[in-house]
């Protein structure tokens, strides 16, 4: 089972392309059974209708952690989606699973929090919910493998508000089976827009029997997942625009729907070693390894302006600052405090036709949020960016989304000032890098936690250290490196 988090309250046109249409799409892919055979890694399915079309690499993907008891709230996988503005929502995903079930959470952040009074199945959607969308198949279309359950905000768990249907020949249609959604919620008051409020959540807990297999899928497994995210901001409505992840997301187009992938990647490479080379900015004001903080970076941390953070705290770029934060956490009310680092590494040094052995990202580390004491270790996350960013004009809001999660490593407090440079903490990235190389791109990194706990800010030493200092390289050492090996093919 899950326990529910520390300290949360329940608060086409030319004829020549027709044909090349037709000729794939009388090509069916095999179905597959609930906990089937994964699709290989260059399946690709094309629907019908070519403006749903996603390309399966481009979408997202989340690689959930396996556990042998009870889930770890902070150690779970992370993704996120949405913006932070008076009329649009931004939340966490959640994800893990054990032998019995499947985790969900979703973590909004909300300036109004709307629930339907009298609720209708029909209509959950209408108010403040989640929709999430499950395959577990893997397929390109709505099937009997297709789920989806549907949960509406409320203060307490509540059957009438929640819902569950399955695909088929005939579209969704309604079933029962055993599910549970737990909700709270933060802010001044469910239903009342007399003042504003912070966000809410909503933790999906699935058994696997309920959806008819006697154990978990395989490690290695493949299914698709999706979670669309409706709004309210007030009684007389109407519903506001859909926040969706993947962005094209749809209850009836699971080819647009991202992955969920049972267990982390795991890398391995078979080659002779024969070169190496340490990355990192030269100088402050290079243009190589730029990095930022965004959302509550250190000189931004935990405002609690009420315009600020619904108007500001998401548009505001920290890209030159010299240090920076890493911090989630369970209240959702503290959501202001809440910061993702993002860096870019070059590999062009590297030769072509070599295999990346590996490679080991180092940030050093000087302090974290609270009094001495305080202070928790944090599994912080390790994912790729599924885009490129500029330094001067990154923000929470316009940030490139994850790709897909990696790993992460445990970043433990420390009691005092260590002295600079600082603290090395390390994450192994060789995944990440080869697959980078490979396809001749940088190596876009972002770190974030899935932290529980109260003062589980970590801060550390950016690229831009020294930056208007008289001596501006005094801290080179501090400064995020990458350090790659790699081989020769055996």
């Amino acid at each position: 089972m899950m326990s529910a988090p520390a300290r949360f309250s329940h608060r086409p046109k030319h004829w020549a392309w027709l044909l090349l249409l037709l000729l794939f799409v009388t090509v069916q892919a095999h179905p597959l059974s609930a906990f089937g055979q994964t699709p290989p890694e260059d399946s690709l399915y094309l629907p019908l209708v070519m403006k749903d079309y996603c390309p399966p690499e481009a979408l997202p993907r989340i690689n959930a952690p396996y556990f042998t008891g009870n889930i770890p709230f902070g150690q779970t996988a992370i993704a996120w989606f949405g913006k932070v503005t008076p009329s649009q929502n931004y939340a966490d995903i959640r994800v893990g699973y054990n032998n019995r079930e499947l985790y969900v959470y979703l973590a909004v952040f909300d300036r109004l929090l709307w629930y339907d009074e009298i609720p209708r199945r029909e209509r959950l959607t209408e108010w403040d919910a989640v929709t999430l969308l499950l395959d577990t198949g893997g397929g390109s279309a709505v099937s009997a493998s297709s789920w989806r359950f549907v949960a509406q905000l409320y203060g307490d768990p509540s059957a009438s508000r929640r819902a569950v249907y399955r695909g088929g020949a005939g579209g969704w249609q309604p079933v029962n089976i055993a599910f549970d959604a737990l909700p709270g919620w933060r802010g001044n008051a469910l239903n009342d827009d007399s003042d504003t409020d912070r966000g809410w959540a909503m933790g999906f807990t699935i058994p696997f029997s309920s959806l008819g297999a006697a154990s978990p899928p395989a490690s290695g497994s493949r299914w698709r997942m999706a979670v669309i995210l409706p709004d309210r901001d007030s009684r007389a409505g109407p519903p506001l625009p859909e926040q969706a992840w993947p962005p094209a997301a749809g209850l009836n187009n699971p080819a647009c729907w991202g992955f969920l992938n049972f267990g982390l990647p795991v890398y391995q490479a078979n080659a002779r070693q024969s070169g190496s080379i340490l990355i990192r900015r030269p100088d402050p004001y290079s243009p190589l390894v730029p990095d930022a903080d965004v959302g509550g970076a250190i000189q931004n941390q935990c405002p609690g302006d009420e315009y600020h953070i619904w108007n500001e705290w998401g548009n505001r770029n920290h890209g030159y600052a010299g240090d920076f934060n890493i911090q989630n956490q369970s209240d959702v009310a503290d959501w202001p405090c809440f910061a993702k680092y993002y860096v870019t590494f070059p590999l062009d040094a590297i030769p072509p036709g070599k295999v990346i052995i590996s490679a080991r990202l180092t940030l050093y580390k000087f302090g974290n949020s609270g009094e001495a004491g305080q202070a928790q270790p944090s599994w912080i996350q390790v994912l790729t960016a599924a885009g490129d960013w500029q330094e001067n004009t990154i923000t929470w809001n316009n940030a490139p989304p994850a790709h897909e999660n990696i790993g992460g490593s445990w970043v433990n407090p420390l009691p005092s000032h260590p002295g600079f440079p600082g603290v090395p903490r390390t994450w192994d990235v060789a995944a990440a890098a080869a697959k980078a190389y490979a396809q001749g791109q940088p190596l876009r990194l972002i770190l974030y936690s899935a932290d529980s706990d109260y003062h589980s800010g970590k801060y550390f030493i950016s690229s831009d250290t020294g930056r208007g200092d008289p001596h501006p390289n005094w801290n080179i050492e501090g400064r995020p490196k990458l350090e790659v090996i790699w081989g020769e093919p055996r």
